[in-house]
């Protein structure tokens, strides 16, 4: 689903997911229905200074009207949550991409994770931290504050009772929660990082089933979808590690293909299609007065659907995605990934030196699984 951009906190774009507008009134109705408010009242009448009017609070609108603000209320509880993570991370000299307030909380894309293992640890209970912190300052709001009506008491109350629910909640060891990345952390201390991934990307996978089990016995489907995002999370995390670490030391140029066959950008469809059979290849760099202009593939004339006629210079995406040599090989698959067919052009400052494919990355992986520990190549 999309995201949209509604504010920026310290530089760092605050985006709003689809999905959480969607999710936003039923959150506001689960709270105002049902016997959510009596409990709930019961627990902030544990530390009020008064007794709430239960029959008020659920008198009219006022359920509504309570709903919608403990609803809100708990989104910007989430966005301090992950301005805490934000916090820490940018001391430690790691940029921030954005902030993204989805169905499930929230999350702070961080441009690199740090694999010294007590950065991560301090940013991933940083969160925790400042949900605890949150949940004090509600306390205290309602503890000895006057708040103005039964209605902010109770929302107040609320909220102090969901952040602590929020920081226990993220500290269970489920990778990639809070609790998951500190495991993580701990366990780097003494074995290696893509091992410590792999062990807490097994805690988490166990959670995730727990969730799943826990969504069925008590017809949870939020509990169930916890259970899909924990398990997908955790092991594509695991991946994304045991790739980078099988990556590290190498850039693009050590995979790139310099020099690759081309055939001029004005060459039909139909002409590239019989060269493409005829050298049993999937694929061509474009040729553009001595220049490369860029590569299509099979792939890339199946999704244009261009006629024989047309030059196949007009299957080339725009723009034509392109990473610099010295790049590393892992933090440019991410930019790869995203690429429609798969290709992308090498460049030495503005001169066009090589076609870097997804191919060849699949190559230097497998390359290096068989070669030993020691002694592995570095270039392919």
């Amino acid at each position: 689903m999309r995201s949209f951009t509604v504010g920026r906190v310290w530089g760092i774009p605050i985006r709003i997911n689809a999905s959480l507008l969607l999710f936003l009134p039923v959150l506001a109705w689960l709270i105002g229905s049902g016997a959510q408010i009596e409990t709930y009242a019961t627990i902030v009448e544990g530390f009020a200074p008064g007794q709430l009017d239960v029959a008020a609070l659920r008198a009219g609108a006022t359920p509504w009207v309570i709903g919608a603000a403990a609803a809100v209320g708990l989104f910007v509880s989430v966005l301090l949550h992950e301005l805490g993570h934000s916090y820490v991370a940018r001391r430690y000299g790691i940029d921030i991409e954005s902030i993204t307030l989805w169905i499930f909380g929230g999350v702070a894309s961080l441009r690199s994770v740090p694999r010294e293992w007590d950065r991560e640890f301090w940013i991933a209970v940083a969160g925790p931290i400042v949900s605890v912190l949150t949940a004090a300052a509600c306390y205290l709001a309602v503890r000895f504050l006057p708040l103005p009506s039964g209605v902010v008491v109770f929302v107040v109350g609320w909220l102090a009772v969901t952040n602590v629910t929020l920081a226990v909640f993220n500290m269970l060891p489920a990778f990639p929660m809070d609790g998951g990345r500190v495991l993580r952390a701990l366990l780097a201390r003494r074995r290696p990082y893509a091992v410590a991934t792999r062990t807490a990307a097994r805690i988490g996978v166990g959670f995730a089933f727990l969730f799943a089990l826990a969504g069925v016995l008590w017809f949870s489907p939020v509990l169930f979808l916890m259970a899909f995002f924990v398990y997908g999370a955790a092991t594509g995390e695991s991946r994304a590690v045991a790739l980078d670490d099988l990556l590290d030391g190498m850039t693009v140029a050590d995979l790139m293909a310099r020099d690759p066959p081309t055939v001029p950008a004005e060459t039909t469809v139909g002409a590239f299609t019989d060269r493409l059979f005829a050298e049993r290849r999937t694929g061509f760099a474009l040729a553009d007065g001595g220049d490369i202009a860029g590569y299509v593939s099979i792939e890339d004339l199946r999704r244009r659907k261009l006629d024989d006629d047309a030059p196949v210079s007009a299957a080339l995406p725009d723009p034509v995605p392109r990473v610099d040599a010295a790049a590393d090989a892992f933090e440019a698959l991410a930019e790869l990934s995203g690429a429609k067919g798969g290709h992308a052009l090498v460049t030495e400052g503005d001169r066009v030196v090589g076609v870097v494919s997804q191919a060849d990355y699949a190559r230097a992986v497998q390359l290096r699984r068989r070669a030993p520990s020691e002694g592995r190549p570095t270039a392919f």
